[in-house]
């Protein structure tokens, strides 16, 4: 697949968006991840908090420039309510991204809300 096509792939299923986040991060398109975001959408890694489509693009600049290969996640089942939707995708290392996700006027499947790497408590963290 292309960048073009990548880019241009919508979601039609709120567990689709996983998959193209990691199909255009590995490609350096990051258009194609700020695609996946309503114009309005908000994205917390760690200390950092964008908000809209111009924050994100930096955002996502920023980490595509630093690291070149994102590792494959496992998409987990979404939770839906109507047009709203909970992304949940697990890393190779056990962290954790969930999303909230609307679904469009035209079917597709746009995140609002990205809390990326939400890291698990270890047992003794569980005690």
């Amino acid at each position: 697949m292309t960048t073009t096509e990548t880019t241009t792939e919508r979601a039609h299923d709120p567990e689709d968006l996983a998959r193209l986040f990691i199909a255009r991060a590995n490609a350096g398109d990051t258009e194609g991840l700020v695609a996946l975001y309503e114009p309005d959408a908000v994205l917390a890694a760690g200390a950092v908090v964008a908000t809209g489509h111009q924050e994100i693009r930096r955002f996502y600049t920023d980490l595509l420039a630093r690291r070149s290969e994102f590792p494959s996640v496992e998409a987990l089942p979404a939770l839906r309510n109507g047009l709203l939707a909970m992304t949940f995708a697990r890393l190779p290392n056990g962290t954790i991204s969930v999303e909230t996700a609307r679904q469009q006027a035209d079917g597709g499947w746009l995140w609002v809300i990205d809390q990326l790497k939400i890291k698990p408590l270890s047992p003794a963290q569980r005690d």
